[in-house]
């Protein structure tokens, strides 16, 4: 029905930043919340950030200030930006996004298949 597709992940040293897309397509009449998780190898799945339709956000502690999202609905794609970046950022980073389907009435939340970002020091 809704396929969200991640890019942009990869090697970066300790202070660089990367950026983030995640695009969706399929069976989409509106997306609302738009966000971004990440898991570290033996850690639980954590939040990064989210961003509503009508653009506002929230942060996970751990990235406010250095993290910015964002979001381009004529593309259904959500961006998140990320510089001053430290080894304790590496994980793989999920894209979340609740979405209206087509013929339904009801949101339902859907996931990419994970980025992975390494930072090294």
């Amino acid at each position: 029905q809704v396929q969200l597709v991640e890019s942009g992940g990869g090697l970066v040293q300790a202070g660089g930043s990367l950026r983030l897309s995640c695009a969706a397509s399929g069976s989409i009449f509106s997306i609302n919340v738009m966000g971004w998780y990440r898991q570290a190898p033996g850690k639980q799945r954590e939040l990064v950030a989210t961003i509503t339709r009508g653009g506002s956000t929230n942060y996970g502690d751990s990235v406010k200030g250095r993290f910015t999202i964002s979001r381009d609905d004529a593309k259904n794609t959500v961006y998140l930006q990320m510089n001053i970046l430290k080894p304790e950022d590496t994980a793989v980073y999920y894209c979340n996004a609740h979405v209206v389907v087509v013929g339904t009435p009801r949101e339902y939340a859907f996931w990419g298949q994970g980025t992975q970002v390494t930072v090294s020091s």
